[in-house]
This record gives structure tokens, C-alpha cells and sequence, in this order.
């Protein structure tokens, strides 16, 4: 891979190699990736499961689904319209008693942060949509016209950890009153006008922690990920590994009191990895990814 920092719509799977260190698929087995976006992890277990093997790959974007079919196409993969959490239910309908392994990658894809139709690009002049389905749900530009002032709030500040949620929800409350915010670039502007910049860090546009707030609400991102902690266990056999790539601490957070507290969880990665400074010369966008690893535990 060349050494300059990918452009916008490719594609580069976050911590490859060290994902594929830790779960060892091995020939023959049957791998989830709850998360194919780009599919690149998607590829690099299937071509470590090979023929024999299968990986069963969840997402709920259409378009993501559809660019994978070609680029995963003569391998031995299982393409999922469905959330992560649905797991149990797939493995049901396909006779699967066990897994392997499994991977969620919680991060965003290139090709939807390129999508200006989308929203996921602060300066995108496209509808304020964030919903990985579009057809599913409220797009996030409804929401914004629904909530009030407080409820706003607490939202920007419950899914965002942003501390001047209050000021931002009164802005966009007048700013409503005046014309409704549709596109990504009004959004982000808007909250750039009375959000500084993260203090000691400045790499974060003043937009992220707000858009973060709205996608995962949008989405029900937390709820779909704290029901999957709980489903995956039983859906692994006995010392099948579980990695999560998460891109923030209300993420994290969860993925670590699940490896610590659960007993059927046995945690293989004390702190979270970090991917190398290398990586993140060539990605930038790896930066704030954090991989912990679990197995099934023999007796929990």
C-alpha cells in the first residue's frame, strides 16, 4: 500500500493486520464481520477461511452491500441484510450452531463518508440524513425540527460528550424559527459558530461531537451494540474470539465492562490496542480506534 494518506472514497480497512493476528481465522471456519462497509476485513477473513469456510457479512446500508458484491465476488461470503444484532436470528434461519469468530468495526466507511447524499461529511451541501439505511427511520434533519431545546441538549450531550450542548441546541432552536437546517454543511457551520474548538487537540472539527450525537441516535448505535455484548457469547463456540473496533468512549466503554463483567467473556487484550503511528501517517482516519479482544470462555 502506498505510503500517502488515502483519498477520500478509498477504502482502507482499519488495523488489518492486527485484527487478523488476534483472531487467526483458520480454514474451514465460519467468521461473522458485523460490520462490512468497505469490506476489507470481510476479505481478509474469507480469504483465510477460504472455499470450505464462509463469513457472514451484516450491513444495513444498500449501497455498502452492493459495492461489496463486486469486490467480494468468488469468495466464500454471505452477504446480510440485517443489524449485527440480529445474529442469533440469521444463524437460526441458516442452520449455523456456532461461530468461529466474530469482528465489529463501529467506525464510518470512506464510501459513506464520500456520499454527499448522506450527511456523514460535515461540508456535504446534501440532505442531513446519517441514517445507515435511508429507508429506515427518520432522517436526522427531521429530528432536528422535532426535538426541543432541552431535549437536543441532553442528547448532544449524552452521545456526544459535547460541553456546550445547551448553547448549540438553543442555536439551532432560533436558527429553526428562521428556516430549517437540512444539509450537513448548515449543521456543521452552525455548530462551529458557538463551539470552539476541543481544547489540546486541534484535529477535531468543532462539528464531530454533534453529528456523533445525531448518527447514534438516528441509528440506535448503542442500543444495537449493548444488545449484541450480550447475544454474542452464545452465539461463539468455545474459545472463538470476539474483536471490536470502537472510534470513541461511549463505544469503548461498553465493550470493556462487557469483557470484564460478563463470564462468559475471557478479555485477551488488558488496555486497547492503538494501530501505529505508521497507520495513522497513511489513515488518518485510524487515529482514534481502539481494538479489544475477547474469547468465549471455556466454563462461563
Amino acid at each position: 500500500m502506498s505510503q500517502s494518506a488515502p483519498n477520500d472514497t478509498e477504502h482502507v480497512p482499519v488495523m488489518l493486520a492486527e485484527v487478523v493476528e488476534w483472531l487467526a481465522p483458520r480454514a474451514g471456519d465460519v467468521w461473522v464481520d458485523g460490520t462490512l462497509g468497505g469490506g476489507g476485513h470481510t476479505r481478509a477473513l474469507a480469504e483465510r477461511v477460504g472455499e470450505q469456510g464462509r463469513v457472514l457479512a451484516f450491513d444495513r446500508d444498500p449501497a455498502a452491500r452492493a459495492a461489496a458484491e463486486q469486490r467480494l465476488r468468488g469468495l466464500s461470503v454471505t452477504l446480510v441484510d440485517a443489524n449485527f444484532c440480529e445474529l442469533p436470528e440469521v444463524m437460526l434461519q441458516l442452520a449455523i450452531p456456532k461461530v468461529a469468530g466474530m469482528l465489529l468495526d463501529l467506525g464510518l466507511s470512506s464510501e459513506q463518508l464520500a456520499d454527499g447524499r448522506r450527511g456523514f461529511s460535515f461540508d456535504s451541501d446534501g440532505p442531513l440524513d446519517l441514517r445507515f439505511n435511508p429507508s429506515d427511520g427518520r432522517p436526522a434533519w427531521e429530528w432536528l425540527e422535532r426535538l426541543g431545546a432541552d431535549e437536543l441538549a441532553d442528547l448532544i450531550y449524552e452521545y456526544g460528550e459535547e460541553r456546550n450542548s445547551r448553547r448549540i441546541a438553543r442555536r439551532i432552536v432560533e436558527r429553526r424559527q428562521e428556516r430549517p437546517i437540512r444539509t450537513a454543511g448548515e449543521l456543521a457551520r452552525l455548530v462551529r459558530s458557538c463551539a470552539g474548538r476541543s481544547r489540546g487537540n486541534q484535529r477535531i472539527d468543532p462539528a464531530t461531537r454533534t453529528f456523533q450525537a445525531l448518527r447514534i441516535m438516528v441509528n440506535d448505535e448503542l442500543q444495537s451494540l449493548e444488545l449484541a455484548l450480550k447475544q454474542f457469547p452464545d452465539c461463539l463456540r468455545p474459545g472463538g474470539r470476539l474483536a471490536v473496533i470502537s472510534f470513541h468512549s461511549l463505544e469503548d466503554r461498553r465493550v470493556k465492562e462487557a469483557f470484564r463483567d460478563d463470564p462468559r467473556f475471557l478479555a485477551l487484550t488488558r488496555k486497547p490496542l492503538r494501530p501505529s503511528e505508521a497507520e495513522v501517517a497513511r489513515n488518518p482516519r485510524a487515529r482514534s480506534a481502539k481494538l479489544r479482544v475477547a474469547a468465549r470462555s471455556e466454563n462461563g
